[in-house]
């Protein structure tokens, strides 16, 4: 059972917030907090180090230098950390992308403006585009974690609204959900490449004529998916 506040995702650490019973937290939760923090960014270090599967709770409690108990104090196992991780992560990520497509009225600008957040968003933060990256391939297997789903359902459904809202008429949900899908598969390869890419190279220049022809290929198939004499354009 989880007896934390709620913990928001940065470059490199987590902060709890909020508090039960009064404006300000007691020591102990304070204590708390700070150990179920400790717990998370290790978590996300051995996660980024070792793959999802590989990671144990014991090498995350030996990083975060707290004991076996207290993992379980504040996670009832391991499926339930990956969760509130990926949660955290997707939450932001979701946050941003309304915060800055919101409004955009072009498909072509919605599409592009959407993956330029995901490559700004993920630009520093490298163990969370490793989260974010396992996460959605561990989807696609017979037994993924517990938790998983929810998060990146939620995600899928916010770029599936960001462009439907460019549209006239309304694109079908299989549909908006392939240009969904299509996207967070194009980020996954965005950042594969520049995992390996050599030191000095301009990913972002090397991609731009990629990115480019996706942008239009996404339109292209959002536009015949729209019924005939429907679209505006």
């Amino acid at each position: 059972m989880n007896h934390g506040g709620a913990y928001m995702i940065d470059s490199g650490s987590f902060s709890a917030g909020g508090s039960s019973g009064s404006d300000q937290p007691s020591r102990q939760q304070r204590r708390s907090d700070r150990t179920k923090g400790k717990l998370l960014t290790a978590a996300r270090s051995v996660f980024a180090e070792r793959g999802l599967a590989a990671a144990t709770v014991d090498r995350i409690t030996e990083r975060a230098d707290v004991g076996r108990g207290s993992f379980y104090y504040h996670f009832q196992d391991k499926d339930e950390l990956i969760g509130s991780l990926i949660d955290n992560i997707l939450s932001e990520l979701v946050d941003r992308m309304e915060s800055e497509c919101e409004g955009r009225d072009d498909l072509e600008e919605m599409l592009d403006g959407v993956i330029g957040t995901h490559i700004r968003f993920f630009s520093d933060r490298w163990k969370d585009f490793v989260m974010y990256y396992q996460g959605r391939a561990d989807l696609t297997l017979d037994e993924s974690f517990e938790g998983l789903e929810t998060p990146f359902l939620i995600y899928l459904k916010s770029i599936e609204r960001l462009i439907d809202g460019t549209t006239e008429k309304p694109i079908s949900d299989a549909r908006l959900r392939r240009l969904a899908c299509a996207i967070a598969g194009f980020i996954s390869g965005y950042y594969s490449f520049a995992s390996v890419a050599s030191l000095g190279q301009d990913v972002d220049t090397e991609f731009m004529s990629l990115r480019k022809a996706f942008v239009t290929s996404l339109a292209k198939f959002a536009r015949e998916s729209i019924p005939h004499g429907q679209a505006r354009w």
